[in-house]
């Protein structure tokens, strides 16, 4: 059982400079004119700062997929009040530089008590930079909000849960895990309901100091019709004893059958079977599946950080002794090159 700690932190200035109404500001990441899941989880956590919360979604890019995704946004989401939108060609590419320029620029005109980002590379990219920028103290991985300063967050690799209360100066920055803050779809919101949609005025933006800290390159990504790693309903794993990237593919064939995104433990990825994009664990993608399939690994107490919070996990490993059938609901102590084609012979192909 995970311990708790009650820890103060972020004393940096007094209670009475704080703000009292509560406004937040979700930072948003979007693709194909759509707002990624993470970005309305972390509205999903707004919710719990207050009753009376007022939430304002920052989107930032150019061209017409920006604009596809601010009508999007203005629309998925009853708590969104109000949709910003910043678009300039200095914000075509996520970097981190700009971005928390923009989000300084913002905070200026906005004084958002809070400012979220979900718990991806995404969000902890830009919020540390952010928060420099504004001489405040990130909270980062957030997994439960009891109140507008008071959050629960995973600690030594999530044994223990620690309980902080932000005791800083406005606004309070955030990182959530999105798999503890569920989104789930519902009805789009007719347009007489839709949020407000409104450019943020970058007269005064200037990137002046973030020009040649970093650049864009090249986008690397799996064209596969398989659900996204981080918010798949099924997730099928596979670790080193795959032995070898062409092994690897009994995984992603079984992931097929099943309509499941594929994972890969630490190991794996290091060995050069998957791309890192796969990789669950402390250093990788949290998840948090209805159902988790693990298919040689071991259960190392970093990977077991990444998925341990999944409604039901099944674990297949010749060594009954390792620790990944601690945790889980069904094992099967085998050769997982015996057991996967028997999956693959038996199970139906998915329609």
């Amino acid at each position: 059982m995970a311990m708790r700690a009650m820890v103060g932190a972020f004393r940096k200035r007094s209670f009475a400079n704080r703000s009292l109404s509560t406004r937040t500001l979700i930072l948003a990441e979007h693709e194909g004119g759509s707002v990624k899941a993470s970005s309305l989880s972390a509205v999903e956590a707004a919710k719990f700062l207050g009753e009376d919360n007022s939430v304002s979604l920052l989107l930032a890019g150019s061209g017409p997929s920006l604009e596809e995704a601010a009508s999007h946004a203005a629309s998925c989401h009853p708590s969104i009040s109000q949709v910003l939108l910043a678009d300039s060609d200095k914000f075509t590419y996520p970097l981190a530089e700009p971005w928390a320029k923009l989000v300084h620029v913002v905070q200026q005109k906005g004084r958002y008590s809070h400012i979220i980002a979900g718990s991806g590379s995404f969000g902890k990219n830009i919020l540390p930079r952010a928060a420099a920028l504004l001489d405040v103290s990130p909270i980062t991985d957030v997994t439960e909000i009891s109140g507008s300063h008071l959050f629960v967050r995973p600690i030594y690799a999530g044994n223990a849960l620690c309980t902080v209360r932000y005791t800083g100066s406005d606004p309070c920055l955030l990182t959530i895990r999105s798999t503890s803050f569920p989104w789930v779809s519902i009805t789009s919101r007719s347009d007489s309901n839709a949020a407000l949609i409104e450019k943020v005025d970058l007269s005064t933006f200037s990137e002046d100091d973030a020009i040649g800290k970093s650049k864009y390159i090249s986008l690397s990504s799996q064209d596969t019709e398989r659900p996204d790693l981080g918010n798949a309903r099924v997730v099928i794993t596979g670790g080193r004893a795959l032995k070898s990237a062409e092994n690897f593919t009994m995984i992603e064939k079984l992931a097929e059958k099943l309509g499941a995104a594929v994972g890969a433990t630490r190991a794996a990825v290091d060995a050069g079977y998957v791309p890192n994009e796969l990789q669950v664990g402390q250093t990788g993608k949290i998840v948090a599946p209805e159902l988790y399939m693990a298919f040689g690994v071991s259960g190392a107490i970093q990977h077991l950080a990444g998925m341990r919070d999944s409604k039901v996990i099944v674990a297949v490993n010749k060594d009954a002794d390792a620790p990944i059938f601690q945790v889980a609901d069904y094992g099967i102590v085998g050769d997982l090159f015996k057991v996967i084609p028997e999956l693959l012979e038996k199970l139906p192909d998915k329609k």
